[in-house]
């Protein structure tokens, strides 16, 4: 599946599809506590970050994911990363309506980290709001979904505060960032549920 690489523009950010060109800034981004990232995948030190660049274009040559690195606008600094992955187009009957289509049908979102000057900021919130309507009104999907450690409270609070719908817990999902089998809380949200989902999504980038 040949997939567009866009380069998505907030306010705040600006998600650039991840290239070698970025890997001396995720070095600085991942290089604070490892605390910061219990529950989550990201590359620390130069070859970690050299190996995640590389099979994130790997994935994006088989069409299967899309990464971006996470630039702060206001000084061109690279403060994190986050990806679709899991693309995926369904096979469609002949006369279907969307038999036709080239773009990709459903994803997930998720890979997604930050640095410890870019936490609890307007990052995450506007990195989403930028993907979710790439997916929806560029892509035209039906679905998105999202996945979290089981033992991730802080994310999945997050998740439910914009609108996405728990679907249910997914048993040694995944290998979590602490080499075990972690369980996922698998959350969702279908094209209907977009435009409440991108409300609450500009609400909350609003200036206080």
């Amino acid at each position: 599946m040949n997939l567009d690489s866009p380069i998505l523009t907030g306010s705040f950010i600006r998600l650039e599809p991840l290239s070698p060109a970025h890997a001396d800034g995720l070095v600085a981004a991942s290089s604070g506590d490892p605390l910061l990232y219990q529950w989550s995948a990201v590359p620390i030190g130069r070859d970690a970050v050299h190996r995640y660049i590389q099979t994130a274009l790997a994935l994006r040559e088989a069409g299967t994911a899309l990464a971006f690195a996470t630039i702060r606008i206001e000084d061109n600094t690279v403060i994190g990363s986050t990806r679709f992955l899991d693309i995926e187009r369904f096979a469609w009957l002949p006369g279907h309506p969307r038999h036709a289509r080239e773009l990709p049908e459903v994803c997930e979102i998720g890979y997604t980290w930050l640095s410890h000057g870019a936490i609890r900021t307007a990052a995450n919130t506007e990195a989403k709001l930028l993907m979710l309507t790439h997916a929806f009104e560029v892509w035209q999907m039906l679905r998105v979904c999202l996945h979290t450690d089981a033992r991730n409270k802080r994310s999945q609070a997050a998740i439910e505060r914009i609108g996405g719908k728990l679907e249910g817990v997914l048993r040694a999902h995944r290998m979590g960032a602490d080499f075990t089998a972690r369980d996922s809380w698998r959350y969702s949200i279908v094209a209907a549920e977009w435009p409440e989902v991108k409300a609450r999504l500009t609400e909350r980038l609003r200036p206080a």
